[in-house]
């Protein structure tokens, strides 16, 4: 198996990915990462001479806006990193899985759970890659720094993930974020941060000449949704059937079933979002864990919808107010949506929005608040 480098260069060479500079830094970086790991292996020839306690490679923190090549790098490295203790997981999945080992472990012992569940996920892993790190939930952001300096510091694991923000913007204007400012200062002194803000957005490029708003519903506009998941994910159309899928936390116990969830991207239905009993938190969760969402069967609303007409309107605002990019199957247009009943008027702000979500200005934006 080639090196991360090697790889990433035959890529440059063969016009699959363009010349970019910072793509390259952080290419030599998780090049030495993986030279470093793999030298410190069971195999390696460190450990064969010393047999050292344990010995931990610094982690990368790469951040940037959205398309910009950073779950490409992390794919690369951990396909190219031959040892046998790696492990890449979407940080909302992870985080989900760590609430379980923490419920466990309280059912069995009285005491701090954190060092357990720190120990037991070492026991399985020497390096976690992260895709997408976002802390939007407070029960999370008040373990987080207790959690990692375990896993870094106690028990050797190293630690590699993307986000769209820079260390110091995570957990932005949460509650209680006086209790997640420690995990801020852990990042900054065991992570390399390193930014990848190029001037080109690759997704972008990738998805050519596919809009973002596709009527009437059919299969057309279907097929158009589902060619923009397969560009913006970089999964390949044959392997459709085993899309993942995925948990959303919600808060307070609650989450919600992602029927296709890959590297920032998620497919739900009009009928899951806006038929349910949903409110505003709902749609600010989805809005901070995805950076793009397809909204598959929207319908044309009557007076009778006027509780999916609001639900709609409090997505759509969600999802504006945080720059997600819409991509969407609908019966009609924007503007013909919603054209009488309750809100009806108040409905033509979600339209300009919905308007103005499909530019290329607003396509451009990077995830997040402004």
């Amino acid at each position: 198996m080639s090196g991360m480098l090697a790889r990433y260069e035959r890529l440059v060479a063969a016009e699959e990915l363009q010349h970019d500079p910072d793509q390259r830094r952080a290419a030599e970086r998780l090049d030495r990462l993986q030279k470093d790991l793999e030298a410190h292996s069971p195999g390696g020839l460190l450990s064969q001479l010393f047999r050292p306690k344990k010995v931990r490679p610094q982690g990368v923190y790469m951040w940037g806006g959205v398309g910009r090549g950073k779950s490409m790098l992390m794919d690369l490295f951990v396909e190219t990193l031959s040892i046998e203790e790696k492990r890449r997981v979407h940080f909302h999945e992870f985080m989900l899985e760590v609430d379980r080992r923490i419920r466990d472990e309280r059912k069995k012992e009285s005491g701090d759970p954190i060092a357990p569940v720190a120990s037991a996920i070492a026991e399985e892993v020497r390096c976690l890659a992260f895709d997408e790190m976002v802390v939007n939930n407070t029960a999370d952001a008040a373990i987080m720094a207790r959690l990692f300096t375990a896993l870094i510091c106690d028990e050797g694991v190293t630690i590699v993930t993307t986000s769209n923000r820079p260390p110091s913007d995570l957990y932005k204007d949460g509650l209680n974020r006086s209790l997640f400012l420690p995990f801020i200062d852990l990042v900054q002194a065991e992570l390399d941060v390193m930014p990848l803000n190029g001037p080109t957005d690759y997704r972008l490029d990738r998805l050519g000449d596919i809009a973002s708003w596709h009527t009437p519903l059919g299969d057309e506009a279907t097929s158009q949704v589902r060619e923009a998941f397969f560009r913006l994910t970089d999964y390949k159309p044959e392997d459709a059937a085993n899309v993942p899928s995925g948990e959303l936390d919600l808060g307070g116990g609650r989450t919600l079933h992602v029927p296709k969830s890959l590297k920032g991207v998620a497919v739900f239905s009009f009928k899951r979002l806006c038929s349910e009993n949903r409110g505003a938190a709902d749609y600010l969760a989805i809005a901070q864990a995805y950076h793009t969402v397809i909204v598959v069967g929207i319908p044309r609303l009557s007076p009778e919808n006027r509780n999916e007409a609001i639900r709609f309107t409090k997505l759509i605002d969600a999802l504006y107010e945080n720059n997600v990019k819409l991509f969407a199957t609908a019966a009609a247009e924007p503007e013909e949506l919603y054209v009488s009943g309750d809100g009806a008027f108040e409905f033509e702000r979600t339209v300009s929005r919905l308007k103005e979500m499909q530019s290329a200005d607003y396509m451009a934006r990077g995830h997040g608040r402004g």
